[in-house]
């Protein structure tokens, strides 16, 4: 039968394009016949195929057994095969396992290489704890093999029993300890140690302090720059616990830095010169200057090498490291660094944008600020064509895999496509994230590094235009807890940063609000917010805070109440309009509170059309959905119209001669609201320092019988108001009524036919006189006269309220609200005039200033404690992660394994692992003890006792008299004959007696059982029993 090999199943799944699956199928169950064959070659061929398509996904445990028979070859060609498969397929839960183990012992003592390196090939792929454990000794034997290769691999199958099974390292661990002393041992046997050393020693590095010399001469001897990279991480975890070493290693890892040309040993020698505390450690000293400054160059050159971007990415993380110690250094090199962020890989603008963080000064933060910012302008925005992810072969161009001569499968693919010259798009998340930097560099320290905070205040407006969209959240800011408001934006981080420039710096408030008046103004809303991303909408807030607040600052407050009162606010964002309507009053305070002028009717109609603006603008938003929209609106609502009624009945005076004053409700009343204590920054540690008062208890409950009552409210159905005004106002919609324009106003408010009644008394059955009816209207007038809400009929016309009387009398009774004239106002007009008579002031252009010094609030708080500061975020507390091994075993109980020598100690005169195995063997002999007795009482007692009698004994009734039988010490009596039937009682344990062949004689059979259970008796002692007497019919006794 011809039968197909490997390379035939290769080429025959090329040749079956599109129908591969078919085709599998058939070559498994050609697979299952051919390996159940008894031909050896025919088993492993079939074994190799299955090989092969197991890669694929095919599973091939079930021939877990037939494996083990190609293992089991005598050629080592078949061998190969079987353990190849065995590392491909065996699992620790595999059923055969437990047979591999005596073949691999075998085979492990074998007097082939090449046997034995293929099971130090495979045990570590297979290897369990209980494997670890019998095989131990058998590897220990190898590590004296005269061949370095079987030495070395040795060495290696250890490391993975004792991650296995980590008590196997307490044996293992001082013949390793041997060869690595041993300075005759070859190059390659003391590498793999080396390596294994190294892994080893970032878990218990204390165990390995007395390896230093050693180590420290392979280092200085050369030769191998893998083991020189694995010592040297090895020394960094031994320098912490022995300082001396920092003075010794110095010279050899300087020499290596300045000598070796390979790159990989170049970065580990830095590396560990950093992670072991080296440089911190010479910090100060003219040795460390020197190795910081020669570490810093070498980064340097790393960083310039064109066409390999690892080696830029891994410098920029030394250089990272190095900035925690000697950033003034580092900063040196700022012009390289700020190439790296217009790198075209991300990774490494990221791990650029990291770097320039840890090295600000107050001497070069404008400098990356304006590099950032050139970034971000220049840059474009990332697409979903632009990303890699999405290249289809568009970055990396793509070799045909097909064969020569397959001409009908090869394609012709794309050229890799050139890089355009501009600079590559900026994904949103990396937009974030500068910004978020750019605010961390600023604000670092409580802004300890700034100097100039007008060009701060540029650069936080410019932040604003580079806002992604609103979905890419920031971190900057979370840090203040749950005190602060959590960042919902990047856009709400500038905000944020704009408010606390304005309360801390008092010197550039003036430029803060001017900030804040160009976000808010309607014209620039389109530049600044487009309608196709909504990113920077969340500064609106914290800047219609900052203009109300200083809205005495602000260069043109007309056109930002103008702004402000725009009908598109409206649908703002709910927080964002809740800071609208804040605002809106204080800047009319600041339009309409002067003092000094006269209350003109100019200013007067001026000021009565800007608050019937805002009652026009705030009368929607009392039903708004938001509640804080809506509280604010109704609250802020009520206020306007009454000072709109008090300024629309204040005494004007247009002679040139005479001074009225303004309405006190104008300039006194509702300015007093928003003035008092001056805004200042508070801790965040403040408010957890406010002592409770003492009579404060928050345990008790307000009502005690609040849970009965929701309940009867629940329950209770007696009561309707459905019918009930107020029922009707909150569940009843209104009904629509239809309005004809044609017919007059009064007709509308007062239907014809109907008369108003002045009072509900008019409803009174009984008709009064008019004496009467005179003097309760007066009593009644008398009793509401200071209720601005009672409607008097017999008031004049346009005048409902007491306030109307007082303003008349202030004003005059010529007031006429008709013959206020009607002005055209231009509100784009630049030469717009105030109510104060002062032209609205242009900002100069900006001019370079000199250097001004500006003073910087505090936080403020109850005690004398160190407080956080603004820009940097608390540390995050540590946490200790183990390493991940790469095998994917845990290796946490290596770390509690101590390879120290305690046998003097402890007095113990073996090791761990020997004793426990002669625990278990012992464990394993009593089992087999104990179970071999259980077996022999199982069968004394079903031979003694039948499976229907009862221990206890039975009664039988007896048709004949027979004579009663007494087994004493294992002899047998006959009792006296009697006449007639009887009971007899048997009160024997294990056996029932049965009645004689009736010519009074005992049976053979009984007589054999009787005295088994004689000798039975007469072996254990047993307690005498009384003897039990039945009478038959006749009276006589049995």
């Amino acid at each position: 039968m011809f039968e197909k090999d490997i390379y035939q199943l290769i080429r025959g799944l090329r040749s079956h394009k599109g129908n591969e699956r078919a085709y599998i199928l058939q070559s498994l169950a050609e697979c299952r016949r051919e390996i159940k064959t008894s031909d050896m070659d025919a088993k492993a061929t079939a074994l190799l195929k299955l090989v092969y398509l197991e890669m694929f996904g095919h599973d091939m445990s079930w021939a877990s057994f037939n494996v083990l028979e190609v293992m089991s070859s005598a050629k080592y060609v078949q061998k190969r095969v079987g353990y190849l498969a065995a590392v491909q397929s065996f699992r620790p839960e595999t059923e055969v396992l437990m047979l591999a183990e005596n073949l691999l012992k075998k085979d492990l003592g074998s007097s082939d290489k090449g046997t034995i390196g293929l099971v130090l090939g495979t045990l570590p792929h297979v290897v369990d704890p209980n494997m670890a454990g019998s095989m131990l000794g058998d590897l220990l034997s190898r590590l004296s093999h005269s061949s370095p290769a079987i030495r070395k691999k040795t060495v290696v199958t250890l490391y993975r029993l004792a991650l296995v099974y980590p008590e196997t390292l307490r044996p293992a661990w001082p013949k390793i300890k041997d060869r690595l002393l041993d300075e005759n041992e070859d190059p390659s046997v003391t590498a793999a140690i080396v390596n294994v050393v190294c892994e080893l020693g970032w878990r218990r590095p204390q165990d390995f302090l007395s390896l230093a010399p050693r180590l420290f001469e392979l280092l200085t001897a050369g030769g191998n720059n893998w083991m020189a990279i694995k010592i040297i991480k090895l020394f960094s975890t031994l320098t912490p616990l022995e300082p001396r070493l920092v003075k010794k290693l110095l010279p050899p890892l300087t020499s290596i830095i300045k000598t070796t040309p390979a790159m990989s040993l170049l970065y580990e020698c830095i590396n560990g010169i950093i992670q072991g505390g080296i440089m911190e450690a010479a910090e100060g000293t003219t040795e460390g200057d020197e190795i910081a400054r020669l570490c810093v160059n070498k980064l340097r050159a790393m960083l310039v090498v064109e066409g390999d971007p690892n080696l830029r990415y891994v410098a920029l993380l030394a250089f990272a490291k190095i900035t925690a110690s000697h950033a003034d250094i580092v900063a040196q090199h700022q012009d390289v660094i700020l190439e790296c962020i217009d790198d075209g890989d991300i990774s490494i603008r990221t791990r650029a944008l990291d770097l320039v963080v840890g090295m600000i000064n107050a001497s070069n933060l404008q400098i990356v600020v304006e590099r950032l910012l050139k970034q971000l302008k220049t840059a474009g925005k990332a697409s979903a064509v632009s990303d890699p992810s999405n290249d289809r072969a568009a970055h990396d161009g793509i070799e045909p895999m097909a064969d020569d001569d397959d001409e009908e499968m090869q394609q012709t693919i794309k050229p890799k496509a050139q890089k355009p010259a501009q600079a590559p798009p900026l994904p949103n998340d990396y937009r974030a994230s500068v910004i978020e930097r750019i605010l961390e560099m600023c604000s670092h320290e409580t802004y300890a590094n700034m100097t100039d905070f007008e060009w701060y205040i540029g650069v936080l407006i410019e932040l604003v235009k580079q806002c992604p969209a609103a979905s890419t959240t920031g971190s900057f800011g979370r840090h203040s807890g749950s005190l602060a408001k959590e960042t919902t934006s990047i856009a709400d981080a500038v905000g944020n940063e704009l408010l606390n420039v304005a309360v801390r710096v008092k010197a550039v408030r003036p430029d803060a609000a001017a900030a804040a008046q160009s976000l808010l103004l309607i014209e620039s809303r389109e530049a600044l917010f487009p309608a196709s991303s909504n990113g920077g909408q969340g500064v609106l807030s914290a800047a219609a805070f900052v203009a109300g607040e200083y809205a005495g600052m602000l260069p043109n407050p007309e056109a930002v109440l103008t702004s402000l009162l725009d009908p598109s606010s409206a649908q703002l964002p709910a927080h964002a309009l809740a800071s609208y309507i804040q605002t809106i009053p204080k800047i009319v305070v600041a339009l309409t509170s002067d003092q000094s002028s006269p209350w003109s009717s100019t200013r007067q109609s001026n000021t009565v059309l800007l608050l019937a603006r805002v009652v026009h603008f705030l009368e929607p938003l009392t039903l708004h959905p938001n509640l804080d929209v809506q509280e604010r609106a109704v609250e802020y609502l009520d206020l306007m119209r009454l000072a709109s009624e008090a300024a629309a009945n204040q005494q004007t005076s247009d002679s040139p001669g005479e001074y009225a004053e303004p309405p006190l409700l104008l300039t006194q009343a509702i300015p007093s609201l928003f003035t008092g204590m001056e805004l200042n920054p508070v801790a965040l540690v403040a408010l957890r320092k406010v002592p409770q008062p003492e009579e404060l208890d928050l345990e008790t409950p307000i009502n005690g019988n609040l849970h009965m009552l929701l309940q009867q409210a629940e329950y209770d159905t007696d009561f309707d108001d459905s019918a009930g005004e107020m029922y009707r106002f909150y569940h009843e919609k209104p009904v629509a009524v239809a309005i004809d324009h044609a017919r007059p106003a009064a007709d509308l408010l007062e239907p014809p036919g109907t008369s108003r009644t002045s009072s509900y008394q008019d409803a009174e059955t009984e008709p009064l006189d008019r004496e009467t009816s005179d003097k309760r209207k007066a009593e009644r007038r008398a009793r509401y006269q200071d209720d601005p809400y009672y409607i008097d009929s017999e008031r004049a016309s346009g005048s409902s309220t007491p306030m109307h009387n007082i303003l008349r009398q202030t004003n005059g009774e010529e007031l006429d609200v008709d013959a206020i004239p009607v002005m055209e106002l231009q509100l784009d007009s630049k030469d717009t005039v105030t109510d104060v008579g002062r032209p609205a002031t242009q900002r100069a252009p900006s001019t370079k200033k000199p250097k001004r010094h500006f003073e910087i609030t505090r936080d403020e708080s109850l005690g004398d404690d160190e407080l956080p500061t603004i820009g940097a975020s608390p540390a995050k507390a540590s946490i200790p992660r183990g390493k991940k091994s790469l095998l994917e075993v845990d290796s946490s109980g290596l770390s509690t394994l101590s390879l120290v020598d305690d046998v003097a100690r402890t007095g113990a005169s073996q090791l761990e692992v020997e004793r426990r195995h002669a625990e278990e063997e012992e464990m394993a002999k009593a089992i087999k003890e104990v179970e071999r007795l259980r077996l022999e009482m199982q069968r004394a007692q079903e031979r003694i006792q039948p499976h229907d009698m009862p221990e206890e004994g039975t009664v039988v009734r007896r048709k004949k008299k027979k004579p009663r039988i007494e087994a004493l010490g294992g002899e047998l009596s006959a009792p006296p004959d009697g006449a007639g039937d009887g009971e007899v009682t048997v009160k024997k344990r294990k056996k029932k007696k049965t009645p004689d062949n009736g010519n009074g004689e005992t049976s053979l059979a009984e007589k054999a059982a009787d005295a088994e259970d004689g000798s039975a008796i007469a072996s254990k002692p047993k307690k005498k029993k009384k003897r039990q007497v039945t009478f038959d019919e006749g009276g006589e006794p049995e």
